[in-house]
Order: structure tokens, then sequence, then C-alpha cells
């Protein structure tokens, strides 16, 4: 049994199912990820999203381990991407783009490797930016806002989410086949729904640089 699992991953599609496997469960964590941090708006002192970022400290070793799992995750998905499409230039000496028809090809999909680096780096500079800084004088809301109050931060943290929003445009729609819902019929609707989830995260994420940008924190709605 064992070995015919294994047997299965090292195949093609054994290998593509995993990384559409673990996509599927980072946007899910992109999802809530934003959601949480959406509480920055809830008032003018930050007191709600220190509060928020209070109670996931306070889960003490479920947090540490869910983020050796999203290490985990982000590591298998980067690793199992980055094969996948070594494997495909290898299997085809001409390039993709000259083989692929005209009407199969996006930007989103010619770029997955692009935008896939694009969001590592930007992933690195961020936990060193916000999880491995000492916020324990401030709060975590005022450094945020500090940060992405900085043209240089924002515009960072901005163009990054251009990218996410270009590579989860893809990256939804092949995920979905990938996992086995291949049907044409079905195909118009993934492929909206892959458009509007790219478009929709990654406009909420650049929210954060944009407004703090503007308004320093001192939200007008509060």
């Amino acid at each position: 049994m064992l070995s015919r699992f294994g047997a299965f991953l090292r195949s093609s599609i054994g290998k593509k199912s995993l990384m559409a496997f673990t996509g599927l469960l980072l946007i899910l964590f992109l999802i809530a990820h934003v959601v949480g941090n959406l509480s920055l708006y809830a008032d003018g002192d930050g007191a709600k999203f220190n509060a928020y970022a209070a109670q996931l400290e306070a889960l003490g070793p479920l947090k540490l381990a869910a983020e050796l799992g999203l290490v985990i995750l982000f590591g298998a998905h980067i690793a199992l991407g980055m094969r996948t499409y070594l494997e495909n230039r290898e299997a085809r000496p001409v390039r993709y783009k000259d083989l692929a028809p005209k009407g199969r090809r996006t930007l989103a999909s010619m770029t997955m490797p692009v935008t896939g680096i694009v969001i590592l780096v930007f992933l690195v500079i961020h936990i060193i930016d916000f999880r491995l800084a000492d916020f324990s004088k401030q709060g975590l809301a005022a450094l945020v806002i500090e940060r992405l109050s900085h043209p240089l931060g924002a515009g960072i943290y901005f163009i990054s989410m251009g990218f996410l929003g270009v590579h989860l445009w893809h990256a939804f729609q092949s995920l979905v086949q990938s996992l086995g819902f291949r049907h044409p019929a079905y195909l118009p609707a993934v492929k909206t729904v892959g458009m509007v989830l790219g478009v929709l995260i990654a406009a909420l994420f650049a929210t954060f640089p944009i407004l703090c940008l503007m308004f320093k924190g001192q939200w007008p709605w509060n």
C-alpha cells in the first residue's frame, strides 16, 4: 500500500495533485490571514488588531505547530512547483509558449515561475520585517502602520500583492484541474472563480499599504 502511494507521489500526476493540495491549503491560509488582518481597520489605536495578535500568541505550542506546518506547506509547494516546471522544460525542447494553443495561454499561466519567485522573496522579507521584529513596546498594529507608511515598504508590499493576484488567478484553475475537475462544462466557472479569488485576495491585502500610506493609521471612518 505504502509503495503504491510512494509511486503515485513520484509520478507526474501525483506531484501535480500534491502541489494542487498544498496550494489549496495555502489559499485557505491566505483567506484566513487577510480576514484577520482586516481588524487593523476596526479602530484608531490598533487595539483589536493587537488583541487578535495576542490571541494567536496565546495559542503557544499550537501556534508553533501551525507555523511549522505552514513552513512545510510553503516548502513542499515551492519544491513541487520548481520540479514540475523543470521536468516540463526537459520534456519540451521547444518552448512551452510555442506549443500551447494561443487561446489557452494567459499572462498568469506563462509567468507562474516568475510570480512564484517574487512571492517567495516577499515572504522572506515579510517574515523578517514582522514575525522576527520586536513589537513588545509599540504593539504589532503600530509596527505594521509604521512599516507600511513608508513609501518603500508600501511599494514593495503593493507590487508583491500584484504578483500574488496574478499567481492565484492561474493557480486556482490549475489546482482544480489537477484534482480531477477537468470537464469542459466547468471550465468557464473555474476561470471566473480563479479570477475573482486572485483579484479579491490581492486587492484586500493591497489596501494595507495604500491606506497606511494615505492615513498613517488615522482611519477616517473611526
